[in-house]
């Protein structure tokens, strides 16, 4: 892949404002969009209004430019891609491989229970296939699942290697279309890494878990299967992953490059001693092309 190929994104929903865990995925996407002398790309994944704070995709947008992130075009909001969302998934229901389901996460949970203590006790939600061969007398569709088979999903990741699923044993037959009528992020984010022409993804490894499910609904649809690179979690000081439900506190862009220096040094960059953004990207990205995580790309 030629450098001036390369198209990474970042997408993050709009829970909360952005917090010290986000701001390392941030960097490490955008100092490697950079380095490959490619696109960056800001799209904002406001797939699931209950969960959305008010002004966060704002607010979210206004720390990254304060914080000196170029983003290329236009920024993209998931709530306007409702046709493209439909479109993929009527394609998939007429291939046979969706169906509707009456399950609640409850009665999965139950079925899990029933079948698996060990599944319980890791909290390992893997659909039974309750309504596989159709919902029971009487019962309405609460969502819509795509059918998955014993063949393994094999990809690779830039840091870890190849990667091998079979997602009958992982997660089971997985959600399109949820009982409040909202997409599912596995489709959206599917449906826009191919519209946008991501050709990169470098996220963190909290996400990996969601690839297998992402590079299978890319063959059903006949796309392309970009590069992944999952980079550390940031911890709370519980081990816990940092995130807007656990509480964690917002990065502040009045505190100038320090969140910044955080995280490269989280990404093993060191610290720049830099004033301003302006200072600080050029080196930077230049120590990120010189580092492992670049030549990871080449594999």
């Amino acid at each position: 892949m030629s450098r001036a190929s390369y198209v990474g994104r970042f997408a993050p929903s709009p829970t909360g404002p952005l917090h010290a865990g986000s701001l390392v995925a941030a960097t490490a996407s955008y100092l490697d969009a950079r380095a490959h002398r490619g696109r960056w790309l800001l799209r904002i994944e406001d797939l699931d209004p209950p969960r959305e704070a008010r002004g966060a995709s704002a607010a979210i947008i206004a720390t990254l430019a304060r914080f000196g992130f170029a983003h290329d075009g236009e920024v993209i909001h998931q709530s306007a891609r409702d046709a493209a969302y439909r479109a993929a998934f009527e394609r998939l229901a007429a291939t046979g491989l969706v169906y509707p389901c009456a399950c609640t996460r409850r009665e999965v949970a139950d079925s899990v229970l029933r079948g698996s203590r060990e599944r319980a006790r890791t909290a390992e939600l893997i659909y039974p296939g309750s309504c596989r061969n159709g919902m029971p007398v009487g019962r309405e569709a609460r969502a819509w699942r795509v059918r998955v088979d014993a063949r393994p999903i094999t990809w690779r990741d830039r840091r870890t290697g190849e990667m091998v699923e079979r997602l009958d044993e992982t997660v089971g037959d997985f959600v399109l279309r949820r009982a409040d009528g909202l997409w599912a992020y596995q489709l959206a984010v599917v449906v826009d890494d191919a519209w946008q022409g991501v050709t990169d993804v470098v996220r963190g490894a909290d996400l990996g878990g969601s690839t297998g499910r992402q590079v299978y609904l890319q063959r059903l649809l006949g796309l392309p299967t970009p590069r992944y690179l999952h980079v550390p979690v940031l911890l709370d000081a519980r081990g816990e992953k940092l995130s807007k439900q656990t509480g964690a506190a917002p990065v502040d862009a009045g505190d100038g490059v320090a969140p910044l220096n955080a995280a490269l040094r989280f990404l093993g960059l060191g610290e720049i001693a830099a004033v301003d953004p302006a200072g600080f990207w050029p080196e930077a990205i230049r120590r990120w092309a010189g580092s492992p995580w670049m030549s990871r790309a080449a594999s």
